[in-house]
């Protein structure tokens, strides 16, 4: 299906004004009380955008301030043992993106001298930094004429345009990124427009141009939108495949020895909880009490009431198990060792093993 442009608007005649407005817009009316703006740091840009991706603003303020006052600069990230690093970010999500974080500081420091890349081009080059990302570092920072194309803003062109192809096929993504390019403040006005034009659609995008919903009177491209002048702006964008969510069972062994430290494992890298430290995991509740059978001096077993937690394309349904054992710190036939209570804080955890221990203490 071919994507369409507002009749009688030229892309030569749409981008200018397109652009002014945004700038405009954000100048005065756009979210300026977030904690990562007002900089052109690149490090502190960077971590913030990493933090944001799939996680909402509101989550994201506290765990950023936090992270910034342990690690200040890239230089301490790159620094710290990425334990630390997982610690801080437990219950953020996406663990992954810890994982990267920590590897492109070291790669930074090591092949760049503490100094970000400033073109879009080479932050791609580095762990973790996808288009998007990379876009959103060089036009924040160095006022470099490229455009983000996250999904609010992928929203936002797609109703502003009226692309109606189907955003599910890379080469319909492609065009629609081409005609994000298309738009960019020009040459003339780059330097100075380029954080507000891309902090003006990131605001549009959250604020008013909303998946369900959006606030239509309000915002400063409704003259020109043709999802609005079609009276149906969550038509767009256009994406007919779903990614089918899945469900997965996983039965937890949570054992304390008689001083209350817990036995965990480190995760394997991939997979579920990849790099983190947790209980013992099976896939059924006969495996559990399999593993269980070979441990001695065990005084109780509690099954704990089942709880579901929401991964990106899954749902977790956890079935803890908590048991005590009478000696302090015995071998177990299982991989992992005992930590301390008062070091579980310090280390990577999953939120709901995080959340599980953080009870045990109330």
């Amino acid at each position: 299906m071919k994507a369409q442009r507002p009749p009688g608007l030229p892309t030569d005649r749409i981008a200018p004004r397109f652009a002014q407005q945004v700038v405009a817009w954000q100048r005065q009316h756009g979210r300026h009380d977030l904690p990562w703006q007002g900089t052109r740091e690149p490090y502190r840009v960077w971590l913030s955008e990493i933090m944001l991706q799939q996680t909402q603003v509101r989550t994201v303020r506290a765990y950023y301030t936090r992270f910034l006052t342990r690690f200040p600069d890239l230089q301490a990230l790159a620094a710290a043992p990425l334990d630390d690093v997982l610690a801080l970010w437990s219950g953020l999500g996406y663990y992954s993106r810890a994982r990267n974080l920590h590897r492109c500081a070291q790669a930074v420091c090591a092949e760049h001298g503490g100094a970000f890349p400033r073109t879009a081009a080479q932050l791609q080059s580095l762990p973790g930094i996808g288009a998007s990302t990379a876009a959103a570092i060089a036009a924040f920072c160095f006022g470099e004429r490229v455009a983000i194309f996250d999904g609010n803003v992928r929203r936002v062109l797609a109703r502003y345009l009226g692309f109606d192809a189907d955003l599910s096929q890379a080469r319909h993504q492609r065009a629609l990124q081409q005609q994000a390019q298309a738009l960019l403040p020009d040459e003339a006005h780059a330097a100075h427009d380029m954080p507000a034009y891309t902090q003006g659609l990131m605001d549009l995008g959250a604020t008013l141009c909303t998946p369900r919903a959006p606030d239509c009177a309000r915002c400063p491209l409704q003259a020109d939108c043709v999802a609005r002048r079609e009276g149906r702006p969550e038509a767009y964008p256009v994406r007919t495949r779903r990614l089918q969510r899945g469900a997965q069972a996983l039965w937890l062994l949570w054992l304390e020895d008689a001083e209350g430290a817990v036995w965990l494992e480190r995760r394997p890298v991939p997979g579920v909880w990849a790099g983190l430290h947790c209980f013992a995991m099976f896939d059924d509740e006969a495996a559990l009490h399999g593993a269980l059978a070979q441990i001695g001096g065990v005084r109780g077993v509690q099954a704990l009431e089942p709880r579901v937690h929401a991964l990106t394309h899954k749902d977790l349904r956890l079935h803890p198990f908590r048991v005590q054992v009478e000696a302090r710190r015995p071998a177990l036939p299982l991989p992992g060792g005992w930590v301390a209570a008062d070091l579980i804080q310090t280390i990577g955890t999953p939120a709901p093993i995080r959340d599980l221990l953080l009870q045990k203490q109330v």
